[in-house]
């Protein structure tokens, strides 16, 4: 288990700031994240890749000439917020655009793109790559559908490379997701991983089992089978791949990747046989890596990386590497980069606001305290809830981002924020502070709203039923989520339709909201039926039948508190 750490929640970013000062050579540390400590030649392409803490070497490891110029580190398991990603490549880019690259999920889909629109209204080209290496997480027929997991390193390896080579942005983007179609991974593990203060796993494997097809961020298995000798080991991971090998192929690079807790030793044992078994399949491994790649905190398992090789990508993949994690080839000559980081925030300002607009402003900081005193004490059962397929740190994400967005909220009221100022800057500390999935929808979801305030005027009961059309919407184009899909939104539809309807009909606004709760409520409890098809629940979703969806749970309280809210007199 976890057991060093001073306060869990500091876990991740304590640690990125080890990292950094033991690697100064390598990385310089930023605002939720690291660069390169060398200099880059002006119009380089940026490889800026990143996702959750808790991957060790991945992502920090790679950052060093000839493979990424920039790693984003969300939370333990968690994406880096919108805000994050943006602030790393502003370091990072050169005039030559930037290449985003990570993990296939769902957090760090909607927080990397969001982040690559804002980037391209300030004149940046940015590239988004998700990479879907887990064949057990979907059929080849749907490959767009797979997480990412250790194929994490060979795809930026060559991305790094082409970049490197000063190849142009369309070219490293080609290159990268040529190598992104071309790579395989399959995995299996013999013992979950243990978030810090945690009391225990977040799944446990039966003794002498194995879990089959498990994911990076504590998801288990979709099958489990008794642990396989060495021998009978490789075959399974071998044949998982194997079976997608491309006509023609008759070279391929290849990881084995250690999860964690799986000694190194182990791994070479298992090398022997995997080497073996590709031999005898007529394939020639070029340049095999074997170690810790894409960990899972303290897992105990294993999974295999094939990248499909053609002529230029073997080129790419054989190319010298300087990075932590990789150093290949002959050293890249690089100088200590000179330039100094600017990296401070200044306190928020606010425009001005009429005092009606402050009014409502200081009630909207109320409501926030409620709701944040709520996910609080309902943090134990999120989590469980979304443990069943999930993590299980969705109760953990919305005490982080509620009580940061009452801390921002109240910031903002005391700077003299009006209505609207005091929801978006909610809005947007609940995203950088929560992270992943839930936080990116959050911070999409009151940002939105506040659009439906002004600064001028105190809020209308008409603007707050509009405003819940905006989040919805800006939930919905951006997480791409629909009704079914078991998610937050699943409640979320429901909520809003009633609210309007209710308003429609004369109903007064406490009455109206009131209904909505009920409404979100009942969608929320009928989840249980229902099966996930998006996010990390979706591979295990036979195990998520019979639990109601986390968000969808934590939406319709939060509806609820809000109700309570506006029935109870509130004086600021």
């Amino acid at each position: 288990m976890t057991t060093i750490f001073d306060a869990p929640e500091d876990f991740a970013t304590t640690a990125l700031a080890g990292f950094a000062a033991i690697y100064a050579r390598n990385v310089r540390l930023v605002k939720g994240g690291v660069v390169r400590s060398t200099k880059v030649p002006k119009g380089k392409v940026a490889v800026v890749i990143g996702g959750g803490s808790g991957h060790y070497p991945a992502f920090a490891g790679y950052v060093g000439p000839g493979l990424a110029d920039a790693a984003v580190a969300g939370d333990v398991f968690a994406s880096p917020s919108t805000a994050a990603v943006a602030r790393v490549c502003r370091h990072a880019e050169q005039g030559g655009g930037v290449l985003l690259g990570f993990g296939n999920y769902a957090g760090d889909v909607l927080n990397f793109g969001v982040a690559a629109e804002r980037l391209r209204a300030e004149g940046i080209d940015v590239r988004v790559l998700p990479v879907t290496d887990d064949v057990a997480s979907a059929p080849a027929e749907t490959p767009a559908k797979r997480r990412g997991i250790a194929g994490d390193l060979v795809v930026f390896k060559i991305a790094g490379a082409a970049a490197e080579a000063g190849k142009s942005l369309d070219e490293v983007e080609r290159l990268a997701r040529l190598a992104n179609d071309r790579t395989v991974s399959f995995g299996v593990a013999f013992g979950g991983c243990t978030l810090p203060g945690a009391a225990g796993p977040l799944f446990t494997v039966p003794k002498g089992q194995m879990a089959l097809g498990l994911g990076i961020h504590g998801e288990p298995g979709v099958s489990e089978e008794k642990i396989a000798t060495a021998t009978d080991l490789a075959k399974l991971l071998t044949g998982k791949l194997l079976a997608e090998r491309p006509a023609g192929a008759k070279k391929a690079a290849a990881v084995l990747n250690g999860l964690g807790s799986t000694k190194y030793e182990e791994l070479f044992v298992l090398w022997t046989v995997v080497a073996k078994e590709l031999a005898g399949a007529g394939l020639e491994i070029v340049d095999p890596e074997c170690g810790e790649f894409v960990t899972s905190l303290d897992m105990q398992g294993c999974s295999l990386t094939l990248l499909w090789l053609d002529e230029e990508l073997e080129e790419l993949w054989s190319a010298p590497s300087d990075a932590p994690v990789m150093r290949k080839g002959t050293i890249i000559p690089a100088e200590p980069a000179t330039d100094e980081i600017v990296d401070a925030e200044g306190p928020q300002s606010f425009g001005a606001a009429s005092e009606a607009s402050k009014e409502s402003g200081k009630c909207i900081a109320l409501l926030i305290g409620n709701i944040a005193d709520a996910l609080k004490e309902a943090e134990e059962e999120l989590g469980r809830i979304d443990a069943f397929a999930g993590d299980g740190d969705h109760g953990q994400g919305m005490r982080r981002g509620s009580a940061a967005a009452l801390e921002a909220a109240n910031a903002a009221v005391v700077a003299g924020a009006g209505a609207a100022g005091v929801l978006a800057a909610a809005g947007d500390a609940w995203a950088d502070r929560a992270g992943g999935t839930s936080g990116a929808i959050w911070g999409l979801a009151l940002r939105s709203w506040s659009n439906a305030f002004s600064d001028e005027e105190k809020v209308s009961d008409a603007a707050i039923v509009k405003g819940a059309r905006l989040a919805l919407e800006g939930v919905t184009r951006l997480g791409r989520a629909r009704v079914g899909d078991k998610t937050l939104v699943d409640a979320l539809v429901p909520f809003v339709e009633t609210l309007e309807g209710q308003s429609a009909a004369g109903k007064s606004l406490v009455e109206a909201w009131n209904v909505a709760a009920k409404a979100a409520q009942d969608a929320a409890d009928a989840t249980s039926a229902l099966t996930p098809k998006l996010g990390r629940a979706r591979p295990l979703a036979e195990k998520s039948i019979g639990h109601p969806d986390a968000g969808a749970t934590s939406l319709a309280l939060t509806a609820r508190v809000a109700g309570e809210f506006l029935r109870a007199p509130n004086e600021v």
